[in-house]
């Protein structure tokens, strides 16, 4: 059976790759660095915002945010130069990843902002250190150094707490709540899945948009209907706007 092709819309996901049989992708620091070298040479590429990420001996994390329908390219390059880099440096063939990337539309602010925290604390939940600070490859130890490179510079962190880094050790450091991020994770739709919005939804959803006055009461209408749970794509549907108009407006409110 083919594979269903991803759907992707503009907005917030969370990555996750393995190496093939849950085996080592990463085995000398200079092999983190030439990963992290590659996820910003093509992040910088595509115009892809890498909110966080960490990587670990075996796979990795990222948090990243798109404005345009090019997730697969992105990861493509990246996991395709990796792996010829890793394959012709360790004298090995064949498939260093375990299948696809498994990717995750991030819905709404709070799976958001628990994703930031995990992506960062997978480190200390695996025991391998006691400290954010011990872990050298992840976002965090940039954050905190305030020496964000380019592929970093417009992450969620640096924008909202820029140089402060007492509040961004505080934020990063805050328990994680797993169960909450189970059911977040569950209510999210997988990038993979099918449309489930519902025409009811849609209705109440076209009432809502119909009461603005002027564009800056439909764009205040565009984020609450946002932040009640309607998506960018159905809104835009609505409206008869592109998803990438919507996405500016809900943008522009978080500044």
């Amino acid at each position: 059976m083919p594979r269903k092709p991803r759907i992707e819309i503009a907005g917030y996901y969370h990555i996750i790759n393995r190496g093939v049989d849950k085996r080592v992708i990463f085995k000398e620091p200079v092999d983190y660095e030439r990963f992290e070298e590659l996820m910003c040479f093509y992040a910088q590429s595509y115009g892809i915002t890498i909110h966080n990420y960490c990587l670990m001996k075996n796979h990795y994390h990222l948090l990243i945010e798109i404005q345009q329908e090019n997730l697969s390219k992105f990861m493509r390059q990246l996991n395709m130069n990796y792996a010829i880099y890793f394959n012709k440096k360790y004298k090995r063939s064949g498939h260093l990843w375990q299948g696809r990337f498994k990717s995750w539309f991030v819905t709404d602010e709070a799976y958001l902002y628990t994703l930031m925290l995990y992506i960062e604390q997978n480190p200390l939940k695996a025991k391998i250190v006691k400290r954010l600070e011990e872990y050298p490859y992840s976002s965090y130890n940039y954050f905190i150094a305030n020496n964000i490179p380019k592929c970093l510079k417009d992450s969620w962190i640096v924008q909202n707490h820029k140089d402060d880094r007492e509040a961004i050790k505080e934020m990063l450091n805050a328990k994680v709540d797993y169960s909450v991020l189970q059911e977040l994770k569950l209510a999210s739709s997988l990038v993979e899945a099918p449309n489930r919005e519902k025409k009811p939804n849609e209705k109440k959803l076209v009432q809502m948009l119909t009461k603005a006055k002027d564009i800056k009461e439909r764009n205040s209408i565009i984020v609450q209907a946002y932040k009640d749970g309607y998506s960018q794509q159905m809104i835009a549907k609505v409206l008869g706007i592109t998803q990438q108009a919507v996405f500016a407006v809900i943008k522009r409110s978080r500044r």
